[in-house]
């Protein structure tokens, strides 16, 4: 697959964000039963995608095959034994695809929109001159991480690692070591983990009551992860590879094309607050229904067609990669996520590890439902944790269909190591720093209509989920 088209497939689960993870965390719940069977007390569904994940792991030049594999033997298993989340059989699955038609409408066209991002940006020639503004020693890799961190914050973190990666690939000659690839998806997991706006995580919780004030507090871990992880990698970098000082002369910044990139993110991000900060409950209820996100990504690209035209060949081989992560979502989405121990900072802790290897989204929706988390930490666990390992996040997915080489769990571990590291440091210091503070009444008070009589005592406060 061509280096171009693949690495923007992972830009899109970023933006994915507030109406993703809210309809994710808030699957209506249902009087259906479902049957669980367990092997050695684990579910074997987790079994089956652990299998399904083992397989991407091991046998990384065929992560497609894998991938649909995995999600035909889970479906089949749960039509056969179990049932889904919302009934039995064919009934139960048809129910839950149209629970999550809209969720994975939204990815593909983030991710086939961010492939034509992707692109623009590369031709506007910015990372061409990016190195005459970087350090010329080891800092100068140290810095570009500060730099993916601080996008993060607010661009979400698959746009985040795809343009850190683009860069990176200019400015290190298209030699970048895998650990400092293990340290681009870190910086960009990092940089959202405190950010209602930064991650699918945290906006999931913002939208559920968490306060942007409590998130923020994982910027404490995520700052000291930084410095843990990313002097190591960029020292790794300066030795493989340092970046080179040489751009030709006469380069010019197309200032159309940043402008085409601009409209693209600020429109997914224009839907993404619109939609769920909305006070207008048939708002909320119509992003039930619609991809209005996806939508939104592909009416800018389409407006700014005129100014710079996209390179549509891209669309073919990005389609195709596009379909290896949704099938991985929605392996995830038929998970018996419920089964998880009770909040407590070890748990938190723990979470970050099954994050590497399991989607976060689905725990972080158990997680907002059990309470009694103090949210800094399970926005750091759950954002960093997906970074130790290439597949565990979607910014580590659309890093590594840019840079093929490093789809190895092995050699991601062993070259990677500072990030797991950063991630055990990061959560120590912030318990040190903050203590553990749980906040199992997160959710704001219903809002009463002014004209309305008082509720009864006995009337439950309506739920803020969409």
């Amino acid at each position: 697959m061509p280096r171009h088209a693949i690495r923007a497939l992972a830009a899109a689960l970023v933006l994915l964000p507030l109406h993703t993870g809210a309809a994710l965390a808030q699957a209506p719940a249902t009087g259906n039963a479902r049957h669980v069977l367990t092997l050695l007390g684990i579910p074997v569904d987790f079994i089956l995608f652990a299998l399904t994940l083992l397989g991407v792991a091991l046998f990384h030049h065929h992560t497609l095959k894998v991938a649909l594999t995995g999600l035909a033997v889970i479906t089949l298993y749960q039509l056969l034994f179990t049932g889904f989340a919302h009934g039995a059989g064919l009934a139960g699955l048809g129910t839950h695809l149209t629970h999550e038609w809209v969720i994975l409408a939204n990815l593909l066209g983030l991710l086939l929109g961010f492939a034509l991002l992707a692109k623009h940006f590369e031709e506007s020639r910015v990372p061409a001159l990016l190195p005459n503004y970087l350090p010329d020693d080891w800092k100068g890799g140290f810095v570009l991480l500060i730099m993916i961190f601080v996008l993060s914050s607010f661009l979400d973190n698959i746009a985040a690692a795809m343009i850190g990666g683009t860069v990176a690939m200019t400015v290190f000659r298209g030699k970048v070591h895998i650990g400092y690839l293990a340290a681009i998806v870190a910086a960009s997991n990092a940089g959202g983990a405190g950010s209602v706006v930064g991650d699918t995580t945290t906006t999931m919780m913002w939208i559920d009551g968490v306060s942007p004030v409590d998130v923020l507090e994982a910027y404490v871990a995520a700052g000291a992860a930084m410095v843990i992880f990313g002097i190591p990698a960029a020292l790794q970098q300066h030795r493989y590879s340092p970046i080179t000082k040489d751009a030709a002369a006469g380069i010019t910044v197309d200032w159309a094309r940043i402008g085409v990139v601009a409209a693209i993110l600020l429109a997914a991000i224009a839907a993404n607050v619109f939609i769920n900060t909305s006070s207008n409950a048939s708002v909320r209820d119509m992003s039930n229904h619609f991809p209005f996100i996806g939508a939104a990504v592909w009416l800018a690209i389409l407006v700014c067609a005129p100014l710079r035209r996209p390179d549509w060949s891209l669309l073919p081989e990005a389609f195709k990669g596009s379909i290896f992560l949704l099938s991985l979502i929605l392996c995830a989405s038929m998970m018996p996520v419920e089964k998880l121990p009770g909040a407590s900072w070890q748990t938190a802790l723990g979470l970050g590890f099954v994050s590497a290897v399991f989607d976060n989204i689905p725990l972080t929706a158990l997680a907002l439902k059990q309470g009694g988390y103090d949210w800094g930490y399970l926005a750091f666990a759950v954002g960093f944790g997906g970074s130790m390992i290439w597949f565990g996040s979607s910014a580590g997915v659309a890093l590594c269909n840019m840079f093929p080489e490093a789809k190895s769990v092995g050699l991601w571990l062993r070259h990677g190591w500072h990030v797991a590291v950063a991630y055990v440091v990061g959560f120590f210091v912030l318990l040190a720093v903050l203590g553990w503070h749980p906040d199992a009444r997160h959710k704001a008070p219903a809002v009463k209509p002014a004209a309305s009589a008082p509720a009864p005592e006995a009337t439950p406060a309506p739920s803020l989920r969409p």
